[in-house]
C-alpha cells in the first residue's frame, strides 16, 4: 500500500467512511476521478537532441467550483500518484472551505539534468497540451515539487498567447511583476507553523523549546523551520537528498537557509568547517544522519516535508516523536497511521497541515479577477484566519464525535462537505 498513493487515499476514505454523514453512492462517486489526460512531450533540448517526455493532468472532482491543483516535475511521477495528489486537493480544498475542486498535473523528468532552456521548453510544450483542460474559471494550476514562480510565469505567457491577451488568473503561484501575491511563496511552510502552533495550544504544552525534525529542506520545509525558529521552537534536525543534519541543541536555521538558497547542499553544511557569523558568533556544528535516522529522533515534532510514504509499516514503530504534523502529501501510509493513533500520537493531516499554499493560492486568484492587489500583511491574516478555521473545526469533530484520530476527522468534514455539493447538484443527465 505504501507504493500505492492513490490506494493510500482510498483507504483514507474508507476509514472516515462510518463516520461522515454521506450517502453511499455518493461515496462511491467521490472515489472515482472525473477525469485524466495523459500527454505525451517531444521537446528538442539545447544540446540539439529531441526527448520524448510523459505528462499528466488529473481533474478529480468540480462539484465545488474550479479545479485547483500544482504541477510537478520529478522522475517518480505516475499517474496513479498524480490522481492520488488530485483526490487530496479535493479534501484539501474542502476542508478549509475554498470554492474548488482537486486536480494534480504532472512530467516525469529529472530537472537537475535539464537547463533553464529545457525547462522552459518542456513547461510550454506541457501547457500546450494541457490547454484544453485549464482555464481561470475551469482549471488552476500552481507550483509543486520542482516548480516554482518562473514555472508559472511560462505556463501563464503560453496559455495568454493562445487566448491574445494576458491571463494572469489562469495560475497562481506567479512572480508579483505578473501578478503574483505577496506571501505565496512562503505560504506553505507558514500554514505548517500555524498549524504546528495550533497544536501545541490545544495539547496545552508550550511550544518555545520544543524539539523540531523536519525531513525536507525545500521551499516548505526551509520555510517552517525558519517561522518555528523564529516562535522559539528548537530545530534539531532537517536534511535533503544529500542527508541530513542533526544537532540536539538546535541548528543554525538562518545560516543554513542561507547555505541552500546559495545552492548549497545539506552534506557540504555538514562538513563545513566554520558555519558561523564574522564576529564568531553563531557557531553550528551538526552531526551528519541519514533521512532515515532523521524520521526516529526523540523529538516533540516530526514534519515530514518531502515526498509521499516516508512512514510506513517498517519503521513507524522506530518512531518516537510525540507529535506529526504533515506538511509533505501523503507521507504516512495506512497501516502507519492506525499504527501512530493506537500509541496516542497525534497526526495533523496533510490536507490540513499543508493547505496554507492553496489558500493563498486561492488569494492570488480573487486578486487576479478583481485586478486589485492586497498587501503582506492582509494575505497573511487571512491564511492564518483560514487554517485556524479550519483546525477548530477539524478539533471540534475530533473530540464531539470522539474520532479515532485528527485525519478521520478532517476527511469527515471534507467528505461531507463535498458529498453535499454533489447532492445539492444532482447527477447529470
Amino acid at each position: 500500500m505504501a507504493d500505492d498513493p492513490f490506494e493510500n487515499m482510498l483507504a483514507q476514505m474508507d476509514r472516515a467512511e462510518e463516520y461522515a454523514d454521506v450517502d453511499h453512492g455518493v461515496f462511491e462517486r467521490l472515489k472515482h476521478p472525473e477525469r485524466t489526460l495523459k500527454v505525451t512531450l517531444p521537446v528538442r533540448l539545447e544540446s540539439g537532441e529531441v526527448e520524448v517526455f510523459e505528462g499528466y493532468r488529473c481533474q478529480f472532482d468540480s462539484a465545488r467550483g474550479p479545479f485547483k491543483g500544482g504541477v510537478r516535475f520529478h522522475p517518480s511521477v505516475t499517474q496513479r500518484e498524480v490522481e492520488a495528489l488530485a483526490g487530496w486537493m479535493t479534501w484539501k480544498t474542502a476542508l478549509v472551505d475554498l470554492p474548488y475542486g482537486g486536480a494534480k498535473g504532472g512530467v516525469i523528468c529529472e530537472p537537475k539534468e535539464l537547463t533553464d532552456q529545457d525547462l522552459e521548453r518542456l513547461t510550454r510544450r506541457y501547457t500546450e497540451g494541457i490547454r484544453r483542460m485549464i482555464g481561470p474559471e475551469t482549471d488552476v494550476p500552481a507550483p509543486d515539487m520542482n516548480t516554482n514562480p518562473q514555472t508559472m510565469a511560462w505556463m501563464m505567457d503560453t496559455y495568454s498567447m493562445y487566448e491574445g491577451h494576458s491571463i494572469p488568473q489562469v495560475v497562481t503561484g506567479k512572480p508579483l511583476e505578473i501578478g503574483g501575491t505577496p506571501g505565496r511563496v512562503e505560504a506553505t511552510g507558514r500554514g505548517v507553523s500555524l498549524v504546528t502552533e495550533r497544536l501545541f495550544e490545544y495539547l496545552d504544552r508550550d511550544l518555545s523549546d520544543a524539539s523540531v525534525a523536519i525531513q525536507g529542506f525545500g521551499n516548505v520545509g526551509s520555510n517552517a523551520a525558519r517561522l518555528l525558529d523564529e516562535s522559539g521552537a528548537n530545530v534539531v534536525a532537517t536534511s535533503d537528498v544529500s542527508g541530513a543534519a542533526y544537532d540536539p541543541d538546535g541548528l543554525d536555521v538562518a545560516a543554513l537557509g542561507a547555505h541552500v538558497d546559495a545552492g548549497g547542499l545539506i552534506e557540504e553544511y555538514v562538513a563545513g568547517e566554520y558555519r558561523g557569523n564574522a564576529d564568531g558568533s553563531g557557531w553550528d556544528d551538526p552531526d551528519a544522519i541519514t533521512n532515515a535516522e532523521l524520521l526516529t529522533l526523540d523529538v516533540d515534532i516530526l514534519i515530514p516535508a518531502a515526498v509521499e510514504g516516508v512512514i510506513t509499516a517498517d519503521n513507524v514503530d522506530d518512531l518516537r516523536a510525540s507529535a506529526v504534523v504533515e506538511a509533505a502529501n501523503g507521507p504516512t501510509t495506512v497501516a502507519a497511521d492506525e499504527a501512530l493513533s493506537e500509541r496516542d500520537i497525534q497526526v495533523v493531516p496533510d490536507i490540513l497541515a499543508n493547505a496554507g499554499g492553496v489558500i493563498v493560492s486561492y488569494l492570488e486568484w480573487v486578486q487576479n479577477a478583481q485586478e486589485f492587489s492586497w498587501p503582506l500583511e492582509t494575505v497573511n491574516a487571512e491564511l492564518e484566519r483560514r487554517i485556524g478555521t479550519a483546525f477548530d473545526e477539524t478539533i471540534e469533530q475530533y473530540d464531539t464525535k470522539d474520532l479515532p484520530d485528527l485525519r478521520t476527522a478532517a476527511y469527515t468534514l471534507a467528505l461531507e462537505r463535498t458529498a453535499r455539493a454533489h447532492e445539492y447538484r444532482g447527477l447529470f443527465p
